[in-house]
């Protein structure tokens, strides 16, 4: 692990491991460089991501190449109507002395992919909960503690797509940022047809391990955010909520819930990494509106006024920024 004499020196040297980590994804995943900037924001603020988009925009590959570049445990969870709780966490078992034992499900790995994650209904989408929370699971009265680090990034179909089941909003609070993955443009779209339909195949090298991270994510914490920043940033979240003191009139009309304190949080420590990621050593307000929508269209749902109206969360988010 690569040893530094000061704050300062550090955040320069995680400058240059998000352009090295940006390049090597690259080389697999084509055209969607900020789509990769959002999810290694997230992996370096300990959040979690919520991929969608339509199939095949090649969402499992860029996480399994990601995974692959950070040399992680890594375990994909298929998510399916029939899936149960105790796939995902685990469950107690008799063993041949007839005494109780833990059976680890795949949730006990870095990095979790949960892929088309609204195809299973919320019962078995709430087993991720704790895990996401408080790092770790519970079973009959017994916690165990995961790995660390620990990361949820999870793929879902848009809802308007047969047999889906919206995520209930605490699973959706949960989500550091929900990244909305489009077509590629015409050019990318070349690239990757070549490259998939050859025998071209390239392995993602890895650029940095565990402990590695663990020691980025506490630098993040470290970096300094000026008052007014902070204020922006919550002042953004306030004005969400409709019928509040700081609810701005477009929310009042059209919105029916705003976002919660978490849409603050995040709102800061992603800005802090922004800045990292840009050469700066603290955010200014356009790093915290950079991360903005991400991190707030997924927790502000709009009233029938707005989607009578036509009126859509990116609408509004832009807006209020």
């Amino acid at each position: 692990m690569q040893v530094y004499k000061s704050d300062v020196e550090a955040a320069d040297g995680l400058a240059e491991v998000y352009k090295s980590l940006n390049k090597e994804i690259s080389r697999t995943v084509i055209g969607q460089g900020e789509v990769v900037k959002l999810l290694l924001t997230s992996i370096f603020c300990q959040g979690h991501c919520l991929l969608v988009g339509v199939p095949g925009l090649a969402k499992t590959l860029l996480i399994q190449t990601i995974a692959a570049s950070l040399d992680l445990n890594f375990n994909r969870i298929q998510f399916t109507p029939d899936l149960m709780p105790s796939d995902i966490i685990g469950a107690e078992t008799l063993d041949k002395d007839r005494n109780f034992k833990f059976i680890q499900g795949p949730i006990f790995a870095n990095i979790i992919l949960a892929d088309e994650i609204n195809r299973t209904p919320p019962k078995t989408q709430s087993a991720l909960l704790e895990a996401m929370q408080e790092y770790g699971v519970t079973i009959s009265g017994h916690n165990y503690k995961l790995q660390r680090p620990f990361f949820v990034l999870a793929t879902q179909n848009p809802i308007e797509q047969e047999g889906t089941y919206p995520l209930p909003e605490a699973q959706l609070d949960r989500f550091m940022f929900n990244i909305l993955l489009d077509y590629p443009s015409f050019a990318s779209e070349i690239e990757i047809v070549k490259n998939t339909t050859s025998t071209l195949q390239y392995t993602p090298q890895v650029i940095l391990k565990g402990e590695e991270i663990l020691y980025y994510q506490q630098l993040v914490r470290k970096v300094p955010v000026a008052d007014n920043v902070v204020e922006y940033a919550v002042e953004l979240v306030h004005k969400t909520r409709p019928n509040t003191g700081k609810g701005a009139a477009l929310s009042n009309d059209y919105l029916e819930w705003g976002a919660g304190p978490r849409a603050s949080q995040f709102l800061v420590i992603a800005a802090k990494c922004n800045a990292l990621f840009n050469g700066k050593y603290s955010p200014d307000i356009e790093d915290v509106r950079e991360v903005a929508k991400p991190i707030l269209r997924h927790r502000i749902v709009r009233n029938f006024k707005a989607e009578a109206e036509g009126i859509t969360v990116e609408n509004i988010i832009e807006k209020l920024l």
